[in-house]
């Protein structure tokens, strides 16, 4: 018998389109149980995505001490994008409340959400958006969310508000102390750095140099971050430094957008001495408070156009670092100079600072108005460039030193080669 073998023609089935799947994980406190928790979650959500048949990891995104009230959280921000961006198909997160608590953001989000395609499954409550009777459920359960929210903030207020009746501080973060038992109690070598800050400053030294030389020491603030000069002002403007608390300052503008607000008589404040043990005095801390007022007068903008700008405002930039040249009246004339410079010295920047007289002999035949940017780059190269797409290089000489001197300076010298010719005489 002959045997008949026929051959047959491979067909190729089209194997399913995996379902790519993210999940969305936050915690509101930045206190340790809590780090644990959102480490959990991201485990728990990795896991399960990558063990389930048919779907495909996405990633997980989540936020730490950050509310469900804010749509601004970085994380919620950058899964919104990655679905945007078409990489997302499905969502999976614990509950509501973890999602968002604000009724309108979470409604707008998942509305947007549905344009793209993209299921949001709300674990707790056993929700699919993209279901029939997904968003009538989720407008139900948001409200609550947000009810709850309010409760929260609420109670939350009482506590505090309860604390600064009773003189106690709202929180024991500042640099010097630590919190322990509802009382600051002195941290010595942080406190020792608060009283050097007062003592330079006393001296007359600014608060940029002193944040430089905090930084070149290599002392770093309360959270191991570099000195600046926000954070050496806030040392000086801190009134708990004298063994004193002025409470209920500031206030928050309500529980949906946590926004801070200064408190200018909406609500009472609560002055509270003696409540802890001193690290500056009385005494000094009003003197720097007075030397901040003096100093502020000294460089406060004269006359009635205070508010205008210099000619080379926000136009020149530093071709070393980025950042943008501001104007500083030094002994010899102004000049303009890196931000960076100014700030944190030539190891953060190596910038030369432009005398503002060469600036304008250089620009004496330019429309100011027709120019762009000014790139300020190594060698005293200065790159101007126009909106036409043109650009014109030039470079300004160095000042001799006896041009940069002061008659002060002069004077100063010629006393000093008197004293030496007296001395050898």
């Amino acid at each position: 018998m002959d045997r008949v073998v026929k051959r047959v023609p491979l067909t190729k089935t089209a194997l399913p389109k995996l379902t790519r799947v993210a999940a969305y994980a936050r915690v509101s406190s930045a206190k340790d149980a809590m780090h644990h928790s959102l480490s959990a979650q991201v485990s728990y959500y990795s896991s399960l995505i990558q063990r389930h048949p048919g779907w495909q990891y996405a990633g997980v995104f989540a936020d730490e001490a950050k509310t469900g009230t804010k749509d601004s959280r970085e994380g919620f921000q950058k899964m919104i994008a990655a679905c945007r961006a078409g990489s997302v198909d499905a969502i999976i997160t614990k509950s509501i409340s973890r999602f968002a608590r604000n009724t309108v953001t979470l409604l707008e989000t998942v509305r947007e959400l549905k344009g793209y395609g993209v299921d949001v499954f709300f674990e707790e409550q056993n929700i699919h958006t993209l279901s029939a009777d997904g968003e009538l459920m989720l407008s139900i359960l948001a409200s609550y969310a947000q009810e709850e929210s309010l409760s929260a903030s609420e109670n939350q207020k009482w506590r505090i508000r309860k604390n600064f009746e009773e003189g106690k501080p709202w929180n024991g973060t500042m640099l010097g102390y630590r919190y322990h038992n509802g009382t600051l109690v002195i941290e010595p070598q942080e406190a020792e750095i608060v009283r050097r800050i007062f003592r330079e400053y006393l001296s007359g030294k600014g608060v940029v140099t002193i944040a430089n030389r905090l930084n070149a020491d290599g002392i770093v603030t309360r959270y191991g971050n570099q000195w600046h000069k926000r954070s050496v002002t806030c040392v000086l403007l801190n009134y708990a430094y004298t063994g004193n608390l002025l409470l209920q300052t500031t206030f928050r503008e309500n529980h949906l957008t946590k926004r801070s607000l200064p408190n200018d008589g909406q609500l009472p404040k609560y002055h509270a001495k003696g409540t802890h043990e001193a690290i500056i005095s009385m005494e000094d801390f009003t003197a720097a408070q007075a030397e901040m007022e003096k100093r502020s007068a000294k460089h406060a903008p004269k006359g009635k156009n205070y508010t205008a700008r210099y000619p080379f405002s926000g136009m020149i930039v530093c071709g070393n670092c980025g950042k943008h040249y501001r104007r500083k009246v030094t002994a010899s004339g102004p000049v303009w100079i890196c931000s960076t410079f100014n700030q944190q010295g030539k190891v953060a920047c190596a910038s030369k600072q432009i005398p503002e007289a060469e600036l304008l002999t250089m620009t004496a035949d330019m429309a100011l108005s027709d120019l762009t940017e000014i790139c300020a780059e190594n060698g005293n190269r200065l790159v101007f460039r126009f909106r036409d797409g043109s650009e014109s290089v030039k470079r300004w000489k160095d000042r001799s030193r006896a041009e940069s001197w002061t008659p002060e300076m002069r004077e100063a010298a010629r006393q000093k080669a008197l004293e030496r010719s007296r001395k050898n005489g």
